[in-house]
């Protein structure tokens, strides 16, 4: 094969010790580097959560979240509200229990103190470790959340 050969490129020297011209004095650090995201620290909870709506009955259906308690149809419960989440731990007293479709039914007692009402969806935490799983309603999530979105946003949320 045969052709023109082509010469090396090679850059003229700058002047001012290898600066550009109007470049700050300094040491030259040679390449910028990027900014790089922070990487978020691994998990070593073992809550399980889940999303769910309400149905018109009160019922709750995540069968992950049940399973992950090991909660079967008939387990007794005990529901009570705390400081706008729902609480709910086996009883073996309780009056309220998984239904037999393995849902979770919230009684309107405390459906109303925490203000859901039919299609709301709730975030679900349960905690294998101690038994229990706490029911987020949307209310509690706006508040927990809107300080992080603010952050997130600039302060602007509209």
């Amino acid at each position: 094969m045969t052709g023109a050969v082509i010469k090396p490129l090679v850059f003229p020297a700058l002047p001012d010790g290898g600066r550009p011209t109007g470049a700050p004095a300094g040491p030259l650090t040679g390449r910028r580097t990027l900014p790089l995201p922070s990487v978020p620290v691994s998990r070593t909870s073992s809550v399980v959560y889940g999303l769910a709506a309400v149905d018109c009955r009160g019922r709750v259906a995540d069968h992950v979240i049940i399973a992950a308690l090991g909660w079967l149809p008939g387990t007794r419960l005990d529901i009570h509200e705390s400081h706008g989440l729902l609480v709910v731990r086996t009883d073996a007293h309780g009056v309220f229990s998984v239904t037999n479709q393995g849902h979770l039914r919230l009684p309107a007692s405390v459906r109303h103190c925490c203000g859901l009402i039919p299609g709301d969806r709730v975030l679900l935490a349960a905690d294998p470790v101690r038994d229990v799983l706490i029911v987020h309603p949307p209310a509690v999530l706006d508040d927990l959340l809107a300080a992080r979105h603010a952050e997130l946003l600039g302060g602007d949320l509209g």
